[in-house]
């Protein structure tokens, strides 16, 4: 099939019309990523240092959060074996000052608002309003110039301001970022892909702390807003989620009054009871994004353990299995959107129908390939600057299976009444980084839908 031309005509069709995309409301989780490039000599020093039968215990089974050292490096070696990317909550304070002191090699702007504020306001141009939990100098200092703007009540009235034009100086929200690259080998341990693990070492967005000026003027943000996108609860626990979510869901009722339609950036999920209640809200979201660890996660807790099994049993993922599971997902929800991402392809499975939802799947795989490539990527004609990446040469596997089993033809087919959308991505053997990819993957996407509606 010709992918390259389907690119070209995708990238096109959307840098014309992305721009007239109304405001995008952006909630809850902003950060600074304190990001180190992990070095297998000092990792297997560090471990040895501290005990290798007490650390390799958490290679196989992640813990619910990190209380101590061991249990850091083992989610670390967690991630590298299966070059799978995690995120757990800090909770030790002893553990932060390792962290602390093991330092770090660049800071970033972190956080999946954070980077989607930089990518959609500052790369693209559509105008953002952003929650950002605290608004420090360096985290302001961090936000691009554009169209990025975050409240600001003012003698009883709001006002929309960019960032660095806030005037606060509040605490700096540090999220330590431990990044490998395909084929780091830590005793006899080796990453089958690059990616990272994340310790989150701040005690707002866990908690998923909400500004005053979010509570208390929130019908007057959405009324601002044409889409929405919420992230950033990934780290809540069974001892307290129930007044965010109960927050998050008279956002939702008032979104959906607006007819604002939200998309929900599904991330790992440590805490089974909060990602059932997650699960039992989705039907109140547009839109869901996720990979196939998180999928996996959500099979669980709802009972189709055999299907989460195979989801992280073969690599590629089997595109059939994780069809099987965005089904029972959307029969169980009713979720109208559920957008599959994982390396080498995409999938998205609709209850409407339309080319523009697979369009808007190859921009945002060739913005992802941008940002590999690049590391940063400065405006939207960076993105054209992926189309010299190879199309994984992996996926025709894929391709055939989807092909056989639902009639695919040029990445779209109709299934149960369904579109299922599929796009083959590009590759980048050696990306400068892998943090923020899947938001540049789902915002783009998502958005993207809306450019080309």
């Amino acid at each position: 099939m010709a992918w390259n031309a389907l690119y070209s005509s995708a990238f096109e069709k959307i840098r014309s019309r992305i721009r007239n995309v109304g405001r995008v409301l952006l909630a809850y989780n902003t950060n600074i990523d304190a990001v180190k490039y992990l070095d297998g000599g000092d990792l297997e020093r560090r471990v040895e240092a501290v005990g290798k039968d007490e650390v390799f215990r958490y290679t196989d089974e992640l813990p619910e959060r990190i209380e101590n050292v061991h249990q850091l490096l083992g989610s670390i070696l967690w991630s590298i074996k299966r070059g799978k990317a995690a995120e757990l909550f800090v909770e030790s304070c002893s553990t932060r000052f390792y962290m602390r002191r093991w330092g770090w090699d660049e800071l970033r702007m972190g956080g999946q608002v954070g980077i989607m504020a930089n990518l959609l306001g500052g790369v693209y141009g559509v105008p953002v309003i952003a929650h950002v939990p605290q608004l420090s100098r360096l985290q302001a200092g961090l936000f691009k110039d554009g169209p990025i703007y975050v409240p600001r009540v003012e003698n009883g009235k709001l006002k929309l301001l960019h960032p660095r034009d806030f005037s606060g100086d509040e605490e700096n929200c540090v999220h330590h970022i431990y990044e490998f690259p395909r084929g780091f080998t830590v005793f006899d341990l080796k990453a089958p892909r690059e990616n990272r693990f994340i310790g989150s070492a701040d005690d707002y967005n866990p908690n998923v702390h909400i500004r005053p000026e979010f509570h208390e003027h929130f019908e007057e943000i959405a009324g601002e807003a044409e889409v929405a996108i919420i992230s950033g609860l990934q780290t809540l626990t069974k001892e307290n989620y129930h007044e965010p979510l109960e927050t998050l869901r008279g956002h939702l009722e008032v979104l959906e009054e607006r007819g604002v339609p939200a998309h929900l950036e599904f991330a790992f999920t440590s805490d089974e009871k909060v990602r059932k209640a997650l699960v039992d809200m989705l039907g109140l979201f547009h839109s869901v994004g996720l990979n196939e660890v998180e999928l996996a996660s959500i099979m669980e807790v709802l009972g189709n353990r055999a299907i989460a099994k195979k989801l992280l049993t073969n690599d590629p993922v089997d595109p059939v299995t994780v069809t099987d599971a965005m089904f029972k997902l959307a029969e169980k929800t009713g979720v109208k959107r559920i957008h599959f991402h994982t390396y080498g392809y995409y999938l998205v499975l609709t209850g409407y129908k339309g080319e523009y939802v697979r369009d808007a799947l190859l921009f945002a795989a060739l913005a992802a390939a941008a940002k590999a490539k690049l590391g940063d990527v400065r405006n939207i004609d960076d993105v054209a600057k992926a189309m010299d990446v190879p199309v994984n040469e992996r996926v025709g596997g894929v391709e055939e299976a989807l092909a056989e089993q639902y009639g695919m033809r040029e990445g779209i087919a109709e299934v149960n009444g369904h579109q299922l959308a599929f796009v083959p991505t590009r590759i980048v053997v050696r990306p400068k980084s892998t943090v923020g990819i899947g938001d540049t993957i789902s915002s783009s996407a998502f958005v993207g839908e809306f450019a080309l509606r």
